[in-house]
């Protein structure tokens, strides 16, 4: 269940992706196009932003006016003064409570919106991939770029882009008004500025490597558990739990290694900043202390300087904390625009045929997965398939045939030679249009964990209960439905987990039948049924088939005997053609495979 790489080869492709990660800019453009359908909002929340930080910016005045009063020797005057600047003080704080919280609300409520719409961008771009994507992808990673790396870019385009503006109006008022009171403490306070600029650089760039990083490392915690999960009856069959357990604790174990190399870093940057926010809070005090002894400042408006300095500090240790923020956006935002960037492979056509006959033609077609792009399934294969014809595929495991099936919906496209519909080329045709002619009932079909009537609408979304009904009745399900206490309403699970193997397949036929398309595949659609099952599926199958073109996968007789022709694939290639008596009179591979199944069956 899990994928193996030598450790140097994954060595070298993290170092590979590390350096990658730092010679990529930040993607600033992307986040402002997140965020640019918000900007109305976001305005208004800057103008909030503004309005609260100049409010920070007055209250040391009103202090520095009550530090400076307690030396007048007119005491009653000092008490009206101190008075008025504490109910200014309070008048203040009203203010820049009113506003933060406006603002607080806007930008949140922002970014809900800016997270809410890349979610469904990226699900949008991850539905338009073709299949060979998914083929080489993890659907846990997927899931986890869905949930987790979307909320880290929903902080950086929004809330954090308040904080920082908000700092930094703060860094920069609060530095003039310093200049203004005392440009040689000022001057003092700013010495520490450039060191803290270059560990911040420096910082960044190594965080965002190491962002990326964890980012991945928390997809693959995902992709174990989602992995796990979907497949806990196997698990559960085989008493792996234990197994499972570690494997996911000793993802869980790698990403927290490098979560801890982050925090470390993190905390060595923090400590960093503090001391020097700090010392350089000592030396105003020693300067300043020594500036009033003399007589060159009053108690007071060192008092308002020693408050603004700290306030300039902590916006400045919180602008630095907040590029930290944006680094990591950055690492975790790579990945996340490469999904909803990347274009499918498949270039699906414009055409649509205005009437389908149903006439299939495979046309010296050799194909290989793109996941072993090294190993051809099919090696030069023609079939032609007529309308209305039903023609079986059978052959020994492996030897191409549900690639067939994937080939006519075009699921993928054949390295060489040519697909075709009518005449037309499925590559010219368009992709949606045409997989609605295409029917497909699998082995193992794939209900959704809604109810039996959301799952039979599926195959027509403006179908009425009528209809429903009639394409149950057709696919001998009406009956086994209407016993549920709750009908056509019955919720069906997980992958149809709570209708039996042969309801859930009758579920299918509805489906396909509402569907009503030309074409029809049926891949092993009896064959992991028991005969009481089979023999209803077999006559719902029946009166599907009805007028259409079908392409029958099978390895049961019983499915294979009614066809119009039978086709004997073998390694890639079709080595016999016939009907099932002509191929049983004949000494070829099809009669082999005849013969071991009936001497399976006998045993």
């Amino acid at each position: 269940m899990s994928s193996i790489r030598p450790a140097a080869t994954a060595a070298r492709d993290s170092a590979s992706d590390d350096k990658e990660v730092r010679r990529r800019p930040v993607p600033w453009r992307r986040f402002y196009q997140l965020a640019r359908p918000e900007l109305p909002r976001l305005l208004l929340a800057t103008l909030a932003l503004i309005v609260a930080a100049g409010m920070g910016l007055v209250y040391p005045q009103a202090i520095k006016i009550i530090m400076n009063a307690l030396a007048d020797p007119d005491r009653q005057a000092a008490q009206r003064l101190i008075t008025q600047s504490a109910l200014g003080l309070v008048a203040v704080f009203a203010v820049q409570g009113l506003f933060s919280a406006l603002r607080a609300y806007l930008f949140n409520f922002s970014g809900e919106r800016v997270v809410a719409r890349l979610r469904r961008d990226l699900y949008a771009a991850l539905l338009r991939q073709e299949i060979g994507f998914f083929d080489e992808q993890r659907t846990g990673e997927l899931t986890n770029r869905l949930a987790s790396d979307t909320t880290v870019l929903q902080m950086a385009v929004t809330a954090n882009v308040s904080m920082l503006l908000r700092y930094s109006l703060t860094v920069i008022g609060g530095i003039a008004i310093l200049f203004y009171t005392s440009w040689r403490l000022t001057v003092v306070m700013l010495s520490i500025v450039p060191v803290v600029v270059l560990a911040a650089v420096i910082y960044g760039r190594t965080l965002r490597a190491l962002s990326k990083d964890v980012q991945d490392a928390l997809a693959r915690t995902t992709e174990i558990a989602e992995e796990t999960l979907s497949g806990i009856r196997t698990v559960r069959a085989f008493a792996r739990e234990e197994q499972e357990i570690g494997r996911y604790g000793t993802a869980v174990d790698g990403s927290l290694s490098l979560a801890r190399k982050r925090s470390r870093l993190g905390a060595i940057f923090t400590g960093a900043i503090s001391f020097a926010g700090y010392g350089a809070v000592a030396a105003v005090l020693w300067y300043g202390g020594t500036l009033v002894l003399s007589g060159g400042m009053q108690v007071g408006d060192l008092t308002a300087f020693i408050l603004y300095t700290l306030t300039v500090a902590f916006s400045f240790g919180a602008v630095s904390d907040l590029w930290a923020d944006f680094m990591r956006a950055a690492g975790a935002s790579e990945r996340v625009f490469e999904l909803v960037d990347r274009t499918p492979r498949l270039v699906p056509g414009n055409l649509s045929l205005p009437r389908v006959e149903g006439a299939v033609a495979m046309a010296d077609i050799t194909f290989a997965y793109p996941t072993r792009p090294d190993v051809d399934v099919l090696r030069g294969l023609n079939l032609s398939l007529r309308p209305g014809e039903v023609v079986a595929v059978v052959g020994p495991s492996g030897a191409g045939k549900s690639t067939l099936a994937a080939l006519m919906s075009r699921f993928y496209d054949p390295q060489s030679g040519t697909v075709s519909l009518d005449g037309h080329n499925l590559r010219t045709l368009d992709a949606d249009w045409l997989r609605q002619q295409v029917g497909v009932v699998s082995q193992e079909p794939i209900l959704f964990a809604t109810s039996i009537r959301e799952n039979i609408r599926y195959g027509r979304l403006t179908a009425t209960q009528d209809e429903i009904e009639a394409a149950a009745k057709a696919a001998n399900a009406h009956d086994f439905v209407a016993q549920f206490p709750d009908g056509y309403d019955t919720l069906v699970g997980e992958r149809g987990v709570r209708l039996s193997g042969g309801q859930k397949q009758r579920v299918a036929i509805a489906r396909a039948l509402l569907k009503d398309p030309r074409i029809l595949v049926l891949d092993e659609a009896t064959s992991a049924l028991d005969a009481e099952s089979e023999a209803l599926v077999q006559e719902a199958l029946e009166r599907l088939m009805q007028g259409r073109t079908t392409l029958i996968i099978a390895h049961r007789l019983s499915t294979v005997m009614g066809a119009d022709r039978v086709v004997v694939l073998d390694g890639g290639r079709i080595v016999e053609s016939g009907r099932h008596d002509e191929l049983i009179a004949h000494d070829g591979v099809y009669r082999r495979l005849v013969e071991k199944q009936f001497a399976n069956t006998a045993r």
